[in-house]
């Protein structure tokens, strides 16, 4: 009985419906009356073609609504004649400072702009080469520079010389005519497997650094998403982590889903993550460590996500690849970052951060072969021949991986252990000491290598940039405003930790004097560069940087070489 009545009552409602309908449909007809055919079809083209734009503006697959509004406003905006002038007279300001800072030290100094007539002697050429290093200023020897220089020993610098001599004309790209090559690639990839406790299915490649690894497990699950119909999959990592995943998202038609960290510990928020993850999402990244406040992100809670969502997990451990695997033989103890956590399937490790190996080389490992697989590229149709390649590079330099496995077989894990009870010692002690200090704090509770440095009292950019005039190169960050340092075994030197240290206590004191006062020089375009809305005009400051690099004299606000 109470089912037929229920039955009732729907059809009254789709009674009244059907009137709305036939209601709506006489009005069309009434108003339509009059007009051609053409124009009917005209008309529906017209609606369709306005209805899918706004549909696209609202559904960009690189960029968010708001994202998108902005760019539209900013865009208007700096059209207007007036503001249009305004604001190039101030890039144009920025963009002249910024070159004489890049070419402070060279003025005066000639640049080669063609090929030599005759060729150099031998002797001509190191004597050039030694002209050319006056130019360098900065003393990385001295253990004053963050990060960059890792090792720096004369042994070392001896070593991967030889190596390098031995193996100059090789190239990974023809194993059969360099098979000693291949067998040293194929080693370097499974000592840093075995590493990371990869399985019996554990593999991987070797990349030339930190970006093209993380490149390489982008693009292996984009690849896996795209087979399964989906365009612009998403990455799903932390707003801490490698702009690295911006390039990644940028080159092979991803969106990066930017997940907001903790405040307190800097960590990602796994509540948060957990609500941004679609069917789109064809990544889940956690750091080990992040590299602007060397945060190690809870990579257990990230694996579970993935195991409950079947979606794969890199760890981004460029940084830490050479520190976390030993830190429990050195004697720190800090949650599993590696493939003994469920649920990880990629790791990306530099071989040229702490492993100590020339500049240029890193690694990017799988769970399984079925991922590596998604990151080759084959071509078998080509004319040349069946061309196969594991990674971005055709060619690549034999040399650098020969001078990585030598580096590798050279310390060893004992001399991995040691060189990280060195380094994050160091790190914790200049931690320890830092947050003595009244003015400043020091980012979440860092546990490998990296020190981040804010303040609620003052501009942090002022400290940055006093501790630059005492001789420090440092690395300066933002969102939020801070700087860190990377310590390196160049810290781990006598003396270099209290040097920091009582420069920050000493350069502090003296700002705490007149907090509020405003930063100057470098520091203060840093900090203006932090605080403009458009961040398209910053963009454009940073390509002068990028064109003046390769530039033979100063780069003219348009783009050309005066």
């Amino acid at each position: 009985m109470e089912y037929d009545e229920v039955l009732r009552s729907l059809g009254v409602y789709w009674e009244i419906f059907l009137l709305y309908c036939n209601e709506f449909k006489e009005k069309i007809n009434t108003n339509c009356e009059g007009l051609e055919a053409w124009q009917l079809i005209a008309f529906s083209v017209g609606i369709t073609l306005i209805v899918t734009w706004i549909y696209q503006w609202l559904n960009h697959p690189e960029l968010t609504l708001s994202q998108r509004i902005k760019k539209s406003i900013f865009t208007c905006v700096r059209s207007m004649p007036y503001i249009k002038g305004k604001i190039k007279e101030q890039l144009d300001e920025a963009k002249t400072g910024l070159q004489e800072e890049l070419f402070r030290g060279t003025e005066g100094s000639t640049y080669i702009t063609a090929l030599p007539k005759h060729g150099l002697t031998r002797k001509e050429i190191l004597k050039s080469v030694k002209d050319y290093q006056k130019l360098d200023k900065v003393d990385w020897k001295s253990g004053k520079v963050s990060g960059c220089v890792y090792n720096g020993s004369d042994a070392l610098s001896k070593l991967s010389s030889e190596i390098y001599e031995e193996f100059a004309w090789t190239n990974p790209l023809h194993p059969d005519v360099f098979p000693a090559l291949r067998k040293m690639e194929a080693e370097v990839v499974a000592m840093c497997v075995k590493m990371f406790n990869g399985g019996s299915h554990g593999c991987g490649t070797v990349t030339s650094g930190g970006t093209e690894s993380i490149l390489m497990a982008c693009l292996a699950y984009r690849s896996i998403w795209f087979e399964k119909g989906i365009l612009y999959p998403e990455i799903l990592a932390p707003i801490s982590v490698h702009s690295a995943f911006n390039k990644a998202a940028h080159y092979f038609k991803m969106k990066l889903v930017h997940v907001p960290i903790d405040p307190v510990t800097s960590q990602v928020n796994i509540k948060a993550m957990k609500r941004l993850i679609t069917k789109k999402t064809c990544m889940l990244v956690g750091s080990a460590p992040s590299f602007p406040h060397g945060i190690l992100d809870p990579i257990g809670d990230i694996a579970a996500l993935g195991r409950r969502y079947g979606i794969p997990v890199h760890v981004d451990c460029c940084l830490g690849g050479f520190l976390v695997p030993f830190m429990k033989k050195a004697g720190f103890t800090i949650p599993a970052c590696d493939f003994t956590v469920d649920g990880v399937t990629s790791i990306s490790a530099d071989t040229h951060k702490y492993g100590f190996a020339p500049k240029g080389s890193s690694v990017i490992l799988y769970s399984d072969r079925k991922y590596r697989a998604q990151q080759y590229y084959v071509n078998p149709d080509w004319q040349g021949g069946i061309y196969a390649s594991p990674g971005l590079a055709g060619s690549r330099a034999g040399a650098i991986v020969a001078g990585c496995w030598a580096t590798l077989v050279h310390f060893g894990e004992n001399g991995y252990i040691d060189s990280t009870r060195k380094i994050v010692s160091t790190a914790r002690y200049i931690e320890k000491h830092l947050r003595k200090i009244k003015g400043i704090f020091i980012y979440g509770k860092p546990e490998v290598s990296v020190v981040a440095v804010g303040s609620n009292d003052f501009d942090v950019y002022r400290l940055s940039g006093a501790l630059t005039g005492k001789g420090w190169n440092l690395n300066v960050l933002q969102f939020p405003a801070s700087f860190h340092l990377c310590v390196t075994l160049r810290q781990t030197e006598e003396g270099v930790a209290d040097e920091f240290i009582q420069d920050v206590k000493k350069l502090t004191a003296e700002i705490m004097k007149d907090p509020k006062k405003k930063a100057d020089g470098a520091a203060a375009i840093y900090g203006m560069s932090q605080s403009i809305p458009d961040r398209s005009m910053v963009t454009e400051i940073a390509q002068v940087f990028l064109d003046s690099c390769f530039s033979t004299g100063p780069v003219a606000t348009n783009g050309t070489t005066n």
